[in-house]
C-alpha cells in the first residue's frame, strides 16, 4: 500500500538551537555541570546539533573562559554536535586565535576552502602563479 504526497510544500519544522548563558566567572566545580547541560541540550534538540553559548560578562575574558569553551566544545563533539558563540568580545576572539581554538560565531560566514579547479583571474601581463 502506498500513499501519495500531499499537495503543496512540505512542512518543515524550524530547528532553533538551544542557548546556554554561563555566568562569569565559572569555577572548576561548575564546569562539569555546564558540560552536562550542553549534553542534555543536544539530546533534547533532536537534530539541531548546535548549542549557542553567549559569552558576555563583566571584565575581559581570560584563560578560564578559553578552558570552559574548549571543554564545552569537546563535550558537544562527543555528543554529536557543536557549539556556536554569540556576541563574543573582540578580546576573546583574539585570545581564541592565539591559543589555536577556532569557534563558529553567530552572524559570521564560515570560512571555506575554494573549490578545486577554480583559478583566480590574472591581469594581462602578470605571471600566473
Amino acid at each position: 500500500m502506498s500513499y501519495g504526497h500531499p499537495p503543496g510544500l512540505p512542512i518543515v519544522d524550524a530547528k532553533t538551537p538551544a542557548v546556554l548563558v554561563p555566568a562569569r566567572p565559572v569555577t572548576r566545580d561548575e564546569m562539569a555541570g555546564l558540560c552536562d547541560e550542553v549534553r542534555a541540550l543536544l539530546e533534547a534538540a533532536a537534530g539541531a546539533g548546535v548549542v549557542v553559548v553567549e559569552v558576555v560578562g563583566p571584565g575581559p575574558p581570560g584563560l578560564g573562559t578559553v578552558d570552559l569553551l574548549a571543554r564545552l566544545e569537546l563535550t558537544a563533539r562527543r555528543a554529536g554536535g557543536r557549539i556556536r558563540l554569540r556576541a563574543p568580545a573582540p578580546e576573546l576572539g583574539a585570545l581564541l586565535d592565539l591559543v589555536g581554538l577556532p569557534f563558529e560565531v553567530e552572524g559570521q560566514v564560515e570560512q571555506r576552502e575554494p573549490a578545486l579547479g577554480v583559478q583566480e583571474e590574472v591581469e594581462p601581463g602578470e605571471p600566473a602563479v
